[in-house]
């Protein structure tokens, strides 16, 4: 079985499927790419890995495995996507242990949320990249960037501050993302914010 070597391009909306991400993977030594569908709670994670300046104030899932695997010594070694199957990829988290080496069943984006955290090189076949991988091109150039920090302050974080500031270009942030912020809003509490954002949506809705 032929390995190669991918890293992380970015993440961008997906053009085919809704509420979904696209997790672009670059082959290391090559032109191909590699798009994996993504949910948004994954591409949150990978994201905030990927940029050591966004903080949380409590561990995420990924990062409280990361955790668990360091109290008991256990490390990642690499990642190794191996099979595609109706458009779903498998992958297996290759982890050691006291010398033993074990093979991890994993959903793609779990594993490579991890991968990042562990610092361990994430890999594909080469009959899977010459499948469903492509040839450098601007299909997701116009895509969002996740791991731009701003998108997470206008969109995700939640953050009073940064949200009441942005509110007031609020026309011209798209539904999908006003929608998101008033999903955040209320789990933080904030309701003054989360009114201005169910008017605004309850406008769009009239026009």
């Amino acid at each position: 079985m032929e390995l190669v070597e991918l890293k992380i391009h970015g993440i961008s909306y997906s053009d085919n499927t809704s509420e979904a991400f696209a997790l672009i993977l670059d082959e290391v030594n090559g032109n191909k790419k590699l798009p994996i569908v993504i949910g948004g709670f994954e591409a949150q994670s990978i994201a905030i890995a990927l940029d050591k300046k966004i903080k949380t104030s409590r561990p995420l899932t990924h990062e409280l495995f990361k955790g668990f695997a360091d109290k008991f010594d256990i490390s990642l070694n690499h990642v190794i996507i191996h099979k595609l199957s109706e458009g779903v990829f498998y992958s297996n988290m290759v982890c050691e242990k006291d010398s033993k080496v074990l093979k991890i069943d994993s959903r793609t984006s779990d594993a490579i949320a991890l991968s990042i955290r562990f610092k361990a090189p994430i890999f594909v076949t080469k009959e899977i990249l010459d499948e469903a991988g492509f040839e450098d091109d601007k299909r997701y150039s116009d895509g969002i960037n996740l791991t731009d920090e701003n998108f997470f302050k206008d969109n995700l974080s939640g953050s009073t501050d940064s949200n009441s500031k942005n509110t007031k270009d609020i026309k011209k942030i798209s539904t999908r993302n006003i929608r998101k912020m008033l999903e955040k809003s209320i789990q933080n509490e904030d309701y003054e914010l989360a009114a201005r954002l169910r008017d605004e949506l309850d406008f769009r809705k009239k026009v």
